[in-house]
């Protein structure tokens, strides 16, 4: 029944995989989606980040970054999951319709290289962290190049199956990463208390906007993509459910125990603090679940961006061909530029959301149905040009050629895109709309 509500045979050729909405048999209850997604902030990535805040700020000032950061993935994410979830449609179909077929295709495949990018980059966290871990642990030599690709087959054979393989793998796993993750806090706690935490003495090297817009980007694509799980609920409230556990509960959780334990530890390295906290065996858990589930799920994300464009390509193959430039992506090692890669991802990608958002709730609200592809244009000007502007802007900003709106890169694109794309489409809103 699990199986059937979700679809599929190895093929990958299903209606889950298809330019279509999800159809009533395949609708689940919301607590399902909320686990897949919770799963994607228990990874890596994101205690690496909250564990970089925390090392650039003072411990309130990372404490604000950590709430705000949180807030705005909570507000973009729980409404494009409602969009989603309302009609039923994946991101890249919402693409479509907010920047027609021609346009949709620019931004589709920049999402696809941005996800192979998100695939490479957790790949290569994956195998130096296993290959050290097993070394540390176990006294264990592991070539971490034979774990890149091992794990990129799992993953792989992960998303052939679909989402109900990644679903049930997070189903599984939350209970155990949110063990660890509060022994991490706990052994925290334990040598220092809270208020002892916030009054350590540290000299800031960033700026709350620069931690909130590392936090924001950390998980921006995650909140512009929740469509592509949030069209299996059955009401769009769960959505918004699934958003509010996701970002505002498990992701804050999860910075919030990687900033203890850095602060208090004055290590960089999550594994060295956990190591030292004995959780090496928790740290496997994170390691390897985490990036499992995040990183088919990134390739699932990519299979759709790539049929929304291409939709006579078989999705089988797409997988494995992705797969394989995920490996090679991974090989190229740039977890160096991990941070600048996270600051960029948030000011060019959130302006994807700000003129969907506008779109649906002002612009063509009736625009958002499956009906209506049909009859879609080649392209929305008005909404490529606020991307552009809203994204161009907030690149300049963050590198102080420009003044900024908020001091916060992320907010400047969605904000100003929204504008743009408001002042640009206005005019034609009930013909758009009829």
């Amino acid at each position: 029944m699990f199986a059937a509500k979700f679809g599929g045979n190895m093929s990958g050729e299903t209606n889950e995989f298809s330019a279509a909405a999800i159809t009533d048999d395949q609708l689940v209850p919301w607590p399902r989606v909320a686990a897949v997604a919770a799963m994607v902030s228990f990874s890596l990535p994101t205690f690496i980040t909250g564990l970089e805040v925390s090392q650039g700020l003072s411990a309130i000032d990372a404490l604000w970054a950590l709430l705000a950061g949180s807030a705005i993935i909570l507000i973009i994410g729980a409404i494009m999951g409602a969009i989603g979830a309302n009609s039923r449609m994946s991101s890249y179909l919402l693409v479509r319709v907010a920047f027609g077929d021609v346009g949709a295709s620019l931004v589709n495949i920049a999402f696809a290289i941005s996800l192979l990018g998100w695939f490479g980059i957790n790949i290569n966290l994956f195998a130096g962290a296993v290959s050290r871990l097993a070394l540390e642990v176990w006294g264990t030599n592991l070539s971490t190049v034979g774990l890149a690709i091992f794990a990129s087959i799992c993953m792989t054979l992960t998303t052939l199956v679909g989402f109900k393989a990644i679903n049930l793998l997070a189903t599984l796993m939350v209970p155990i990463l949110a063990f660890v993750t509060f022994l991490l806090a706990q052994s925290a706690l334990d040598a220092q208390t809270f208020g002892q935490i916030l009054a350590i003495d540290k000299t800031p090297t960033l700026t709350i906007g620069d931690g909130i817009s590392a936090i924001v980007g950390a998980i921006i694509i995650g909140a512009i993509i929740l469509p592509d799980i949030t069209r299996f609920v059955r009401h769009w409230s769960g959505a918004v459910y699934t958003a509010i556990i996701a970002y505002m509960i498990v992701q804050l959780i999860v910075m919030g125990a990687a900033s203890l334990a850095g602060s208090v530890s004055g290590k960089t390295d999550i594994l060295d603090i956990m190591i030292d906290l004995n959780l090496g065996l928790g740290a496997f858990a994170i390691v390897i679940a985490g990036s499992w589930v995040l990183n088919s799920l990134n390739l699932y994300s990519t299979i759709l961006s790539v049929k929304a464009t291409f939709p006579k390509s078989n999705s089988s193959w797409l997988a494995v061909g992705l797969g394989a430039v995920g490996v090679i992506t991974a090989l190229l090692n740039i977890l160096d530029s991990f941070v600048t890669f996270l600051f960029y991802l948030s000011v060019i990608f959130i302006p994807v959301a700000g003129v969907i958002i506008i779109d649906w709730m002002l612009i063509r609200p009736k625009a958002y149905s499956l009906s209506t592809l049909d009859q879609n244009g080649s392209v929305n000007t008005p909404g490529l040009i606020a991307w552009a502007i809203g994204a161009a802007f907030a690149v300049l900003a963050s590198e102080e050629l420009l003044p900024t709106l908020t001091g916060i890169a992320a907010m400047d694109a969605v904000i100003l895109a929204g504008l743009v794309y408001t002042g640009l489409a206005w005019r034609n809103r009930e013909v758009q709309a009829s």
